[in-house]
C-alpha cells in the first residue's frame, strides 16, 4: 500500500490523504504543489520525477 505521508518534506505543509495537491517521487518522497513547482518536478533526495500523488477516500484512510 502507498504510504500517505501527512505533510511535505520540504516546508511542512498538511497534506491529508483524502486532499489533492501532493506530489510524490518513486521512493514516496512527499511534496506540497508549490514546494514541487519550486523543485522543477524533481525530487531533491534522489533526483526523482514528482508526480500527482492519489487521493484516498476518507472512509479508507484509517483503515491499513
Amino acid at each position: 500500500m502507498l504510504e500517505m505521508k501527512p505533510a511535505c518534506e520540504r516546508c511542512g505543509t498538511d497534506l491529508p490523504a483524502q486532499a489533492p495537491g501532493a506530489f510524490i517521487c518513486s521512493f514516496e518522497c512527499t511534496f506540497c504543489a508549490e514546494c514541487a513547482d519550486e523543485l522543477d518536478e524533481r525530487c531533491p533526495n534522489c533526483a526523482g520525477e514528482l508526480v500527482d500523488r492519489p487521493t484516498r477516500a476518507k472512509s479508507k484512510a484509517t483503515r491499513q
